[in-house]
């Protein structure tokens, strides 16, 4: 994975919500699953992810929402969008911001997603910087799948979510009126997801947030430098400190939610 991605097997897409225009690399066919980036952007990795997603017999959605598609995660790359996300209006990084804004826009792309694919609803998965918004997306009623993988914000304060008030409160009704579920993985040295988080999230939302933890001795101990400089810890289950072996416990998370996503989405829709 030491190189980038030309994501050719990716349709690149302009989708347009409330007069903002992204890019959407979109493959396969079936039900939709927004597949968010995490720092420094859709890397390799994320990709790789994207295409599992796909052949598991959905039609994946991954926004481009910071830094260069496709790119490896050098050093420098990562330094500088991390940067740049840091001061963006987009993303509330830190503490009391609420909800980021982005969510809304990733709201409009899930209810396109639908209407595009039909089925009983839509999948989210946020990564890092995104996973909390696999939740906040939930406020869409087409979302019925939250994975939220490793979520780092804010930043500030390990105990906190990057939620509003209100957004909590209506996110909790919802998943309790329509029997809604939210997966969510981290590593368990993990800086920057730690217990205080996964904490915050069952006491949000009870027993309907299945947060699972994985020994830090199973990461991949070669990730990218990005990944090994800067974040230094076990963080990314499903990408970045993946170990692509059988029977390897973060590939057995990838298949957990692979199974998850099916169990949701291929219902029959009421």
């Amino acid at each position: 994975m030491e190189h980038n991605d030309t994501l050719e097997d990716f349709t690149p897409r302009g989708i347009t919500v409330d007069s903002i225009t992204k890019i959407v690399h979109v493959a396969g066919s079936g039900p939709a699953v927004v597949l968010m980036p995490e720092l420094p952007g859709i890397s390799p990795d994320v990709a790789r992810f994207g295409r599992w997603i796909r052949d598991a017999g959905f039609t994946v959605y991954m926004p481009s929402l910071f830094g260069i598609d496709g790119a490896y995660p050098t050093l420098e790359l990562g330094r500088e969008i991390y940067n740049r996300v840091c001061v963006s209006a987009e993303f509330r990084v830190l503490a009391g911001g609420g909800t980021s804004p982005v969510v809304s826009w990733l709201r409009g792309l899930a209810r396109i997603a639908h209407q595009e694919c039909g089925g009983s609803g839509v999948g989210a998965i946020g990564l890092c910087l995104t996973g909390n918004f696999a939740l906040t997306m939930a406020l869409e009623p087409s979302v019925i799948a939250s994975v939220v993988n490793h979520p780092s914000l804010p930043l500030d304060n390990p105990g906190a979510l990057e939620i509003s008030p209100a957004d909590a409160t209506a996110i909790a009704g919802r998943f309790e009126r329509d029997d809604l579920r939210a997966l969510g993985y981290r590593f368990e040295g993990d800086k920057w997801c730690g217990a205080a988080r996964f904490a915050a999230y069952r006491n949000l939302l009870g027993d309907r947030f299945d947060g699972r933890v994985l020994d830090d001795k199973h990461a991949n101990p070669t990730p990218p430098p990005f990944f090994a400089q800067v974040v230094e810890t076990p963080h990314s289950v499903v990408t970045a400190h993946l170990v692509d072996t059988t029977g390897h416990p973060t590939l057995e998370a990838r298949d957990e939610i692979l199974a998850f996503l099916t169990t949701r989405l291929t219902q029959p829709s009421s």
